[in-house]
């Protein structure tokens, strides 16, 4: 039920890596040596054909998309494979029975409610009964009102999230976010947009949301009736919400004003009454980042019917719960958000499911645990030397460029050295002892969870930001970087193979786990990043010349992927996912002149299964990113996903290297070539 987006509450950003839970593989030593091997690639591919098929092709057919999945990649099949030894971490919490209070009998107790298909089936949608009842019982708008603030503290907001968030001009202190919502699709444009799979996506949310109704007990004819009423108020939201490329603007999103201020923007919405129901005094300072939308929804408060706002308020309920009740709702659910608009042709085991909620639950408490078994000293001792190794390379690559002035240049060299970096896992632990859970009812546990974190978000705001806090549990697998603390940070996860080979060789590990480095270290000087100061605080430290000359230089990118076909008739959004591929491209070159660094007092190396090191650098990278993945993901993800596609983030960046070309001796024509000219080069 964890709904607020990550853009919202913490404007960071991540690697864009599947989002499970791994360790250290007993098979570590097998996963190293074949990573290169025939069997792995395709050889009868030319590199500068395809180089993504060529370095993957034989990896991606001996791991053809499971039933469950819309997307398998190499990353995913480690945190697959790790799943495994994280579900014997949490069942031998669940058998052991700890003393109550304590974090193995709160995690084997969530998982085992949630293992519970027995009671879960015989409850029905019971568990979500006394909420529907009072939502049924509302007869006016101030009852409107206090079901908005309650079920907002249950982290299921109809409208807006409201949140604790740096502020992004004073970044050292915490202060209220307001941030669209009340979407059950994942974006505004499957509402507005009138191609045939958009329509054909709309017909199926509203069969669900018809489904959602009838299985609560609406007879068929009332449920399709309110179905028909949440989509044209949910239409509504959407016509009124951002883009999402509008939503990465740092400035048009930062409007921070008091409640005074924010009771003036959108004054048909008892604001105070909301932040009464939520038991939160008058902050001094919040955040709307959408002032168009709150102002619309101030509207719709005003002019829509009560029963109108009950049948979106129950809407919201159902949508949020229907995961976590019995297998009917699971099902509809699977059609919709799995089956529909991912492609997947069958469900993830239960065990995975329930996995993943104790994760979003207790996912601290479930990482002390992974740590101790599974995160080896000597990974976060060579992690620490090559973050370094890269933000030297870094200052050199700053010192090289002929487009920027000296001033700017002096300002970048201070931001990257003030550039904070975690690894592994917090220095302190979250405290749980306040959260209650038992094997009663496992939607019981996901809301005591939700009120548990929601609560500790409010704790945060007016007071300065908790610079030791974690964004991601140490069991998941990727990495980001966060604007407002400036700070890169790297979960133990991610420190295997294929991103990281602890007994891998230079130019495989600097290809890999070097470029990830590069990649988070970029975000802070990517086309959002850039507008963010040492400190993390939203200011100018640009010369006007500079920055044009920054944009014109990343416009070459947004235009080399404008012109990418991911499906007939679909393009990559280069302005999208252009922060992204800036990341990228600088992760590339900036570890590449990291590994020459680290090289320079070499005699000659040696290849390695028949590659050179400099091939090996390229390839390692490309492994990272091999996956399989259905059209109806492509599709999803072109629309909603910074990230570009995994064959785009390797046949995308790479011609824009020459030292690409020259390892694998690639002339002009090769179907990749680009002209030195029309190459993109930033960082």
């Amino acid at each position: 039920m964890r709904t607020i987006p990550k853009t919202a509450l913490l404007s960071f950003c991540a690697l864009g890596l599947s989002l499970g839970a791994c360790q250290q593989s007993t098979k570590t030593k097998e996963l190293i040596k074949p990573v290169f091997s025939a069997d792995d690639m395709d050889l009868s591919v030319d590199p500068g054909t395809n180089f993504y098929q060529y370095a993957n092709g034989g990896w991606m057919k001996q791991h053809p998309l499971p039933d469950d999945k819309s997307r398998f990649g190499s990353f995913d099949l480690l945190a697959e494979q790790s799943k495994e030894k994280v579900k014997s971490i949490v069942e031998k919490a669940a058998a052991k029975k700890g003393a109550s209070g304590s974090l193995s009998q709160k995690i084997g107790d969530f998982y085992s409610a949630g293992m519970d298909t027995a009671a879960i089936n015989a409850a029905g949608h019971q568990p979500i009964q006394a909420l529907l009842n009072q939502i049924n019982s509302i007869e006016s708008k101030a009852a409107v009102v206090a079901m908005i603030s309650q079920l907002q503290r249950q982290q299921m907001a109809p409208l807006f999230y409201f949140y604790a968030t740096a502020d992004q001009k004073n970044s050292g202190m915490t202060i209220a976010g307001i941030y669209q919502g009340g979407l059950g699709m994942p974006d505004r444009d499957y509402y507005l947009e009138n191609d045939e799979i958009s329509a054909g996506l709309r017909k199926a949310y509203t069969d669900y949301l018809t489904s959602l109704f009838e299985l609560s007990g609406s007879p068929s004819e009332a449920a399709t009736a309110s179905a028909a009423c949440v989509m044209a108020f949910e239409t509504a939201l959407a016509e009124a919400s951002n883009t999402r490329l509008e939503n990465r603007d740092p400035h048009a999103t930062y409007n921070k004003m008091n409640v005074q201020g924010l009771q003036g923007l959108a004054p048909s919405f008892p604001w105070i009454d909301f932040l009464s129901g939520i038991d939160m005094a008058a902050p001094e300072a919040i955040n709307v980042s959408q002032p168009r939308f709150i102002k619309a929804v101030a509207r719709m408060f005003e002019q829509e019917e009560v029963n109108t706002w009950k049948q979106v308020l129950r809407a919201a309920v159902l949508r949020n719960t229907a995961p976590y009740l019995s297998d009917d709702f699971v099902k509809a659910n699977f059609t919709f958000y799995g089956a529909a608009l991912s492609g997947q042709k069958a469900m993830a085991p239960r065990w995975k499911k329930v996995l993943d909620s104790t994760n979003d639950a207790l996912g601290e408490a479930v990482g002390q645990l992974f740590v101790a078994e599974y995160f080896p000293p000597a990974a976060k001792q060579r992690m620490d030397s090559l973050v370094e190794n890269l933000r030297i390379a870094f200052g050199q690559r700053i010192d090289q460029l002929e487009w920027m002035g000296a001033e700017t240049k002096q300002a970048a060299h201070e931001k990257l050295a003030a550039i904070r970096v975690k690894i592994g896992y917090p220095n302190k632990w979250r405290d749980y002892s306040k959260l209650n859970i038992s094997t009663d009812s496992y939607l019981g546990n996901i809301m005591a969870s939700n009120r548990f974190d929601f609560a500790y978000e409010m704790s945060k705001i007016g007071k300065p930001v908790d610079k030791e806090a974690w964004h991601m549990n140490p069991q998941t697998v990727n990495a980001y970087y966060s604007p407002v603390g400036n700070e890169i940070v790297f979960p133990a996860a991610i420190l295997q193979p294929p991103f990281f080979y602890l007994d891998g060789d230079d130019a495989v590990n600097y290809g890999a786990i070097g470029v990830v480095i590069g990649h988070e270290m970029t975000h802070g000087f990517d086309d959002k990043g850039r507008l963010y100061g040492k400190d993390g605080n939203l200011q100018s430290w640009w010369s006007e010349e500079d920055a044009a000359r920054f944009n014109a230089r990343t416009q070459v990118l947004v235009d080399q992927f404008n012109h990418i076909e991911v499906l007939p008739g679909t393009h990559a959004d280069g302005a999208l996912s252009l922060g992204e591929n800036i990341a990228d491209l600088g992760g590339l070159t900036i570890s590449y002149q990291a590994y020459h660094n680290a090289i320079a007092n070499q005699e000659a190396i040696a290849d390695i299964d028949g590659f050179t090191h400099e091939q090996r650098f390229f390839l390692g990278y490309s492994r990272v990113w091999a996956q399989n993945i259905r059209d109806k993901e492509i599709l999803r993800r072109t629309k909603t996903d910074v990230h570009s596609l995994g064959i785009n983030r390797v046949n995308g960046p790479l011609p824009n290297l020459q030292a690409f070309y020259d390892a694998f001796n690639l002339e002009k024509s090769a179907a990749l070539y680009i002209a030195p000219k029309d190459r993109a080069s930033i960082w």
